[in-house]
């Protein structure tokens, strides 16, 4: 491998604590042990640039693994060495656990994973020293001795006599900070991404800038992170495979006692004990335990809960990881789907507000040979503990400071927004130094990560989460910036061309503020004056398209259309975009829509038109207009008839939407008209 400039400098400023991630692949084959584990071997004997102490090192942590690591079939040849020599030395996962039925008091038993003996003698300074035994276990080096049992009683004769983690024994922030002041940050976020074993030259920028935000939970405390893509995307490894500080629990059942508290033996669950909790196969996921979902609820939002009178504070992250099993574009486009389907039944509304930031793993190209780097990145287990050391620095308010959040960016999207800002400020500026412009980018980042989890609560049809015009304002400028969200961007449902004569635009809102987007189409064939509508329309829209066609036949005459009338048929359809089966209270927008058809005049571009009539042509306003006239702005909407009822509701709106809109207010039936029709 040639070594690239980047190598060099990395090979100088953190000598000893980088290595060829290429290695990791070459060693690991076939055999089941995380990255970190290997890199605590790889960086005891590799760390190094030269191709001869390398291959020397390699050596080394082939026969240290096979010596020490066994595989599950292994076991027996493991018990039989420690029996044949007395003791032998073990690289393994440990965990340890307790059985209150044995013994006076009960007893301690430590288990390993290739080991397959469940019952083997730990002394207590192990488990007391090292708690994360007793929650989900550690990888380590372990020395177990053979004590064969006294004659006549049943003992286990297997001890352990001395269990080292894998993990640095040592760490210099300062050392830490001085070699990030060394690379610019386009160096410092390539040495990052080939950290985590991709190679950053075949990314464009957004890439690395997306991967990065799956190493936020490792430096925020109590950040909830959810990716769901494609599979082959490499959601997991991160969360695997870069820190021995994270359980990763794949699928099966989460607990109240496993994960959150044990009352029986009034302990912490595994948010006490790791930094990072994620979950695997997210979708699978059981919930057995009706109290895990509201604990979880409460963790999420504050970082405690309580268990009867016991308040427990906890600072671990929880990341959510799951598959799409449909293309996103099929998930967005349609309204009866979103973005978080694959999740189970129980991940209501409340719990999914939680969420920080939704990572589109469907950006990620599948991982493959040519997006693996054969250059140098960090040691694992020394970014690890530089991560875990930046736990404990607050950056929340710092995006603050040069900019303030848009009127649609509410608490929670404030909070979640102001963390992901602090991670980032975190992974990428260590050392506290940052430019105005580069918190810029990392708000546009924060804001569409929580922006897509709030798109799809709106989807939902819960109008609560109805704000979604995310931005971002200057303190210097006061320039608005709105940031989006890519997958849903580029399509405007309503057009900005004229749209051919009789056809409009129209919405509404129901009594539980889910918002409906229509197109209604009106086409006139020769005939005896008959209203002809699909079978299949909603009761309540037949019934507004029938009051407005009966206040047209009642003024024909007045509008110069009684000979036209009484020799065309009219044929109505309303297309509901939004397919939330939303009742459509339209006759005004019908109204206009006819008389389009029949005199061949076409609706101003871009018009929406809100309201219904009676039976006489009286104007009947909507009960509310702000989610109606919220969704024409994001579907491309521009300009809004509405009924001058309405008016006292204007000063509702917010500013973008006054700014983007042109908000036209009608009195009767002829202007609105008159206001609608093109000259």
């Amino acid at each position: 491998m040639e070594l690239d400039s980047l190598d060099r400098k990395l090979n100088d400023v953190f000598a000893g604590k980088v290595v060829r991630k290429d290695l990791v692949h070459q060693i690991k084959g076939g055999e089941n042990v995380p990255s970190y584990v290997l890199e605590y071997l790889l960086g005891k004997y590799c760390a190094s640039d030269n191709d001869e102490e390398i291959r020397i090192g390699v050596d080394a942590v082939k026969e240290t693994l096979s010596t020490n690591y066994f595989r599950h079939d292994e076991a027996n040849k493991a018990q039989s060495l420690v029996e044949q020599r007395g003791k032998h030395r073990f690289i393994d996962r440990v965990e340890v656990r307790f059985l209150a039925s044995e013994g006076t008091h009960g007893k301690y038993w430590a288990s390993m994973d290739h080991f397959g003996y469940t019952k083997i003698h730990i002394p207590e300074e192990f488990y007391r020293r090292y708690e994360r035994l007793l929650e989900g276990g550690i990888w380590a080096i372990i020395d177990v001795e053979f004590r064969p049992s006294e004659e006549g009683k049943k003992d286990s004769p297997f001890h352990i006599v001395d269990l080292r983690p894998i993990q640095l024994a040592r760490f210099d922030m300062d050392e830490y900070i001085e070699g990030r002041r060394a690379l610019n940050r386009e160096e410092w976020i390539d040495l990052l991404i080939r950290s985590v074993g991709l190679e950053p030259l075949r990314m464009e920028q957004r890439l690395k800038m997306l991967l990065l935000t799956r190493l936020i939970p490792f430096v925020e405390k109590n950040y909830n992170f959810i990716e769901l893509a494609p599979r082959g995307t490499g959601k997991s490894y991160a969360f695997s495979e870069m820190s021995p500080y994270c359980m990763l629990i794949s699928g099966g059942k989460a607990s109240t006692a496993n994960m959150f508290y044990n009352n029986a033996r009034r302990k912490v669950g595994l948010v006490g004990y790791w930094d990072v909790v994620a979950f695997d196969e997210v979708g699978g996921m059981k919930i057995t335990d009706p109290d895990v979902m509201q604990i979880m609820k409460d963790y999420m939002a504050n970082g405690r809960f309580s268990r009867g009178i016991t308040q427990v504070l906890a600072d671990a992250a929880l990341v959510f990881i799951g598959n799409l099993n449909q293309p996103v574009d099929s998930l967005v486009q349609n309204s009866a789907t979103d973005l978080f389907q694959p999740l189970p039944k129980e991940f209501d509304l409340a719990l999914l507000d939680r969420m920080h930031f939704y990572f589109p793993g469907w950006e990620v190209p599948k991982i493959s040979k040519d997006i693996l780097t054969v250059h140098y990145g960090f040691v694992t287990d020394y970014i690890a503990e530089a991560f875990r050391n930046q736990r404990k620095q607050n950056r929340f308010d710092e995006a603050e400071k040069f900019y303030r959040f848009g009127a649609h960016v509410e608490g929670r999207d404030a909070i979640a927004a102001k963390k992901t800002v602090s991670g980032l400020l975190k992974i990428l500026h260590p050392g506290g130094e940052w430019t105005k412009e580069e918190i810029a980018e990392y708000i546009e980042l924060a804001l569409e990560g929580r922006r897509r989890v709030k798109e799809q609560l709106k989807k939902r049809g819960a109008f609560e989460f109805y704000k979604t015009s995310f931005s971002y304002v200057d303190l210097e400028t006061d320039v608005e910036r709105t940031v989006g969200v890519p997958e849903q961007g580029g399509t405007d449902v309503i057009p900005h061309d004229p749209l051919p004569p009789g056809m409009i635009f129209t919405a509404s809102v129901n009594n539980e503020a889910k918002v409906g987007l229509f197109r209604l189409e009106v086409s006139v064939v020769p005939g005896t004056g008959k209203l002809r509508a699909p079978s299949g329309l909603d009761k309540g829209l037949k019934e507004s398209i029938n009051r407005a066609f009966s206040y047209l036949q009642s003024v024909r005459d007045r509008l110069g259309l009684n000979e036209l009338l009484a020799q065309k048929d009219i044929h109505a359809e309303a297309v509901d975009l939004s397919g939330g089966r939303v009742e459509c209270p339209c006759g005004v927008a019908f109204f206009i829509t006819i008389i389009s058809a029949l005199k061949n005049r076409r609706i101003q571009p871009g018009t929406v038109v809100l309201g219904d009539m009676t039976i006489q042509g009286n104007i009947k306003g909507p009960s509310s207009i702000t989610e109606s006239i919220q969704m024409s702005m994001e579907s491309g909407a521009l300009r809004v008839l509405v009924p001058i009822a309405n008016k006292a509701q204007f000063v509702g709106l917010s500013e973008e939407v006054v700014e983007k809109l042109d908000i036209v207010f009608y009195g009767d039936i002829d202007r609105a008209l008159m206001k609608s029709l093109e000259f």
